[in-house]
């Protein structure tokens, strides 16, 4: 499973910032891409991969914190770092409290900035990676016959095979069919790894009674 490339946008109408914050990310290999407000950041097509917004918080139009809620509101997921000129206790109360990964008042320090950067990057990767494993966990399990959903759901409540047979009405011949074609497709090769699947999907053990997919 394969992550696209981490990118990092710097938002700031501040052209010697925007300039002296892409040398210190080039320095270190990060791409970057910069803006100078908001909505020419919110014209761009999201990045479908990790990323992180090194955002200032006073700027004309759409503020820092403008932005941070509008992004929030669009179920965008970039991980957003502050810098401001400005500080004070609200402002910087109310931008973490919203998930800010940090915020720094400038004049700061290159490496707090880019520890701000690596942490909001991680942050983003594992969000990223939760997102992956989520969409395949759904694609296999659309592979699923109903029966064959109907199988898994037996075999993470704990039922043999010739329980789950006479809940069905079949013999348990066709059940081991069923429960081998159900470990193949969802990529297991034992009972313990298909209940963590199971969780993770939010699926349920079969009841008493059969149920449909």
């Amino acid at each position: 499973m394969t992550l696209a490339h981490r990118l990092v946008y710097v938002v700031d109408d501040d052209l010697s910032m925007r300039k002296a914050v892409g040398r210190l990310l080039e320095s270190e290999g990060h791409a970057f891409e910069m803006f100078t407000g908001a909505r020419e950041f919110l014209a761009r097509v999201p990045h479908t991969g990790p990323s992180c917004v090194i955002l200032d918080l006073n700027m004309p139009g759409l503020n820092g914190l403008e932005l941070q809620e509008t992004l929030a509101q669009m179920g965008r997921s970039e991980q957003v770092i502050f810098i401001t000129g400005g500080a004070s206790v609200l402002t910087s109360v109310q931008a973490m409290k919203a998930g800010a990964v940090d915020y720094l008042p400038k004049p700061f320090r290159d490496e707090d900035l880019l520890r701000a950067v690596e942490r909001a990057l991680n942050r983003s990767s594992e969000q990223w990676l939760q997102r992956l494993q989520r969409k395949e966990l759904r694609d296999r399990l659309a592979t699923l016959t109903p029966r064959e959903f109907d199988v898994l759901k037996g075999v993470i409540a704990g039922m043999l095979n010739k329980q789950i047979a006479a809940q069905f009405g079949t013999t348990e011949g066709t059940i081991k069919v069923h429960r081998g074609r159900v470990m193949e497709k969802m990529g297991v090769i034992s009972v313990a790894e298909l209940v963590v699947l199971a969780q993770k999907a939010g699926i349920a053990p079969t009841s008493s009674q059969s149920s449909d997919k």
